[in-house]
């Protein structure tokens, strides 16, 4: 080996002392020592692309045997990354370093110079193959289809990068001009304050990043709100500093990805994958139209098929209790039905009955607090099709019915509010 890479060394100092004498020969002296350099760098990039190539054309080949992403997922994500060509241009690097002296030996202050050129790509290289390693990773979960980890990478591969870039443009300071490391840190520490504070909404993306992560709330794809911006959407992007909400409308909202931690969040996606969603509506009836049933409504009533059943149980029972109490001609005395209290059985049992509702979920009809306007008959059940379209018409059949429905009970609807 040793003896292999001693003819390596005699090889390029041929070719350089070559490149060196044909030039002092054929030119000017005055242009004898910037051409020289000028051609010894050519030769020397042209080692180091000819390595690149070679070392890249290999990898590649390699890794496409392996590009079944079902078979083989870690090493399709790695191809898909371009990790080899990082590492290609490594080694390329680490060539023309080994070569560096042998070409330029004749110029040693050129050597110097290039040396820490050299250097210095070496650390964008490096740097460029932790970033694409991160990407590694995110491609493997995206195959793998892991959204909650992808959320979490994405934190921690943005603050990687950040930071990343800080330390690499430390050390890249520190190769060309020659400087110690320790120095420029120690400087830094005096404006430790204002690095937090300019860092301060990385942090708290990172952080808020491996929390939404961890505790699966949300995810890429899923459909919120958000009360606190009147927003309402699907997420498309999670990353350190913001996160993009596509609206109903088709419009794009971005907010700080910390409020996903500071903020109220409803997530509606569970609705959508359990295919029901809410219907919370009230109806604001005039309380001057509540009265009690007489036999003639109750008759008239008894011929409604959805509260037949209601009104015969209630009839009897209400017979047999007036047949105990004193003055049953009145209807105040002893237990009486109402308008408003029919109708929210009616209300009911239309809602059992209705194909478009989840039976399995919850079914309320419930009076509200009264209002200036009037007293509020709230329906609050889910439909069994979430998609928004469908669901906006079962809702809008369903309160167009009961609104005309209300009237064979006697009841008005308050359409606005009274002065």
């Amino acid at each position: 080996m040793k003896d292999e890479l001693k003819d390596t060394k005699d090889f390029l100092q041929r070719i350089s002392d070559y490149i060196h004498y044909s030039v002092r020969d054929s030119l000017p002296d005055s242009w004898v020592l910037l051409v020289q350099i000028i051609l010894k760098f050519l030769f020397l990039v042209a080692l180091v692309y000819v390595a690149d190539f070679i070392v890249k054309f290999l990898l590649n080949q390699i890794f496409k045997i392996f590009f079944n992403k079902d078979k083989y997922p870690v090493f399709k994500s790695i191809y898909q990354s371009r990790i080899t060509n990082s590492i290609s241009h490594v080694f390329a690097l680490l060539i023309g370093s080994f070569a560096l002296f042998s070409i330029f030996y004749r110029h040693p202050k050129s050597f110097t110079f290039l040396e820490r050129m050299v250097y210095l790509a070496m650390v964008f290289v490096v740097v460029g193959m932790l970033y694409r390693g991160l990407n590694a990773f995110r491609n493997y979960f995206i195959i793998q289809q892991d959204y909650y980890k992808i959320m979490a990478l994405n934190a921690v591969s943005q603050t990687v990068k950040i930071f990343g870039t800080f330390v690499s443009a430390i050390i890249a300071i520190c190769v060309i001009f020659g400087i110690s490391g320790t120095t420029i840190v120690g400087s830094l520490g005096a404006i430790t304050a204002v690095l937090v504070l300019v860092f301060r909404d990385t942090i708290l993306g990172f952080v808020t990043g491996l929390h939404v992560a961890t505790s699966k709330n949300l995810k890429v794809g899923d459909w919120i709100g958000i009360p606190k911006y009147n927003l309402e959407g699907n997420i498309q992007d999670i990353n350190l500093l913001t996160t993009k909400i596509q609206n109903f409308d088709k419009t794009i909202s971005t907010i700080p990805t910390y409020d996903l931690l500071t903020t109220e969040i409803k997530n509606i996606q569970v609705m959508t994958e359990s295919n029901t969603r809410r219907i919370k509506r009230s109806i604001i009836f005039n309380i001057n139209s509540f009265k009690f049933l007489n036999e003639e409504i109750l008759e008239k009533l008894s011929k409604v098929n959805l509260i037949k059943d209601y009104l015969e149980f209630k009839k009897s029972e209400m017979s047999e209790q007036r047949s105990h109490i004193d003055n049953p001609e009145l209807l105040i005395n002893g237990k009486q039905l109402t308008n408003i209290g029919v109708f929210r059985e009616y209300v009911f049992n239309y809602l059992k009955n209705n194909p478009h509702i989840d039976q399995e979920g919850t079914i309320l009809v419930r009076q509200l607090e009264n209002t200036p306007q009037g007293l509020p008959l709230e329906i609050y059940c889910f439909t069994n099709d979430s998609e928004w379209g469908n669901y906006e018409d079962i809702q809008a059949d369903i309160f167009d019915h009961l609104l005309v429905a209300s009237k064979e009970f006697d009841l008005e609807v308050i359409q606005f509010a009274k002065i």
